[in-house]
């Protein structure tokens, strides 16, 4: 993916530039507002055909720079947090304990760690949110019962109070497949669930996320994998292709809106972060 750069300024965006007054205060304002840098993020990739979904809307919208890695061709990760500003980690049909097949899954788990370590934002989906729990010492449940199609996610007591995922409001249908699942890494907070799976979220600290279910996958990206997987579909999900059309018009609808909401907050938070940091920074170069 080429980096999308806005305006023609190699470093800074185009914003809204402000007069500042004779105080501190409202120099440091301007300055962090004025000359916030882009945020990068690195894309962590598991699979050949991955749809950066909603999420990569909401990275396109605030101007980021994606650092994309396809992991499982043999693309090479970092060795820390240094030089991005958040992590995301994609799905893919490959277990999070799958080391002998792809043995850059260890050090992507202790990546993931990493940035959180740092205070920098992480999200993983499905298969990344397995790494993310094994990165944070949760326990990988393998083979489970499948689990498919848009299905009803409800948040917990904590996640009504989150700010990604108030989204759901009383509960949301949110794209699902997968087998596997994760045990609650120790610090994490439970932040949504369902009868199926009741681990489906978690946050460690400020902005380290674990969604199982797939919120970025809006209703192109289903239509995707529809094309690519037809056959293991209807195998192993009878019937589901002959409703896919109906359930995409409600349910499907429904969460594309919810999964870009929740999307844009977690971007929110490596803004948030951006701008603290250029405050801080300013803050510094004139005391």
């Amino acid at each position: 993916m080429v980096p999308r750069r806005a305006g023609n300024h190699p470093i800074f965006p185009p914003c809204r530039y402000r007069r500042s007054g004779g105080n501190a205060r409202s120099f440091l304002v301007s300055l962090s507002e004025n000359y916030l840098p882009f945020m990068h993020v690195l894309i962590a990739l598991n699979h050949p055909r991955t749809n950066l979904g909603t999420v990569g809307v909401a990275l396109a919208e605030a101007g980021a720079r994606l650092d994309v890695v396809a992991c499982h061709e043999g693309g090479v990760l970092p060795e820390s947090h240094e030089g991005h500003d958040a992590l995301v980690v994609y799905g893919g049909g490959q277990n999070a304990l799958a080391d002998a097949e792809h043995p850059y899954l260890p050090h992507l788990a202790r990546l993931t760690r990493d940035f959180g370590e740092a205070d920098k934002a992480v999200l993983g989906i499905c298969l990344g949110s397995q790494i993310v729990a094994r990165g944070h010492g949760g326990r990988n449940v393998i083979g489970r019962p499948i689990e498919f199609g848009w299905t009803g996610i409800r948040p917990t007591a904590a996640g009504r109070e989150d700010p990604l995922m108030a989204a759901l409001g009383d509960g949301a249908p949110m794209f699902e497949w997968h087998n596997d699942t994760f045990e609650l890494p120790q610090g994490a907070v439970h932040l949504a669930e369902n009868d199926h799976t009741r681990h489906q979220a978690f946050r460690i600290g400020r902005a380290v996320y674990a969604c199982q279910f797939h919120f970025e996958a809006f209703r192109p990206a289903v239509e995707e994998w529809v094309e690519d997987y037809s056959d293991l579909i209807e195998r192993e999900v009878p019937g589901w292709l002959a409703r896919r059309a109906a359930e995409a018009e409600t349910l499907g609808r429904r969460a594309d809106e919810v999964g870009l909401a929740i999307a844009r907050a977690w971007v929110g938070l490596i803004a948030r972060r951006k701008e603290e940091v250029a405050t801080a920074g300013a803050a510094r170069a004139i005391a």
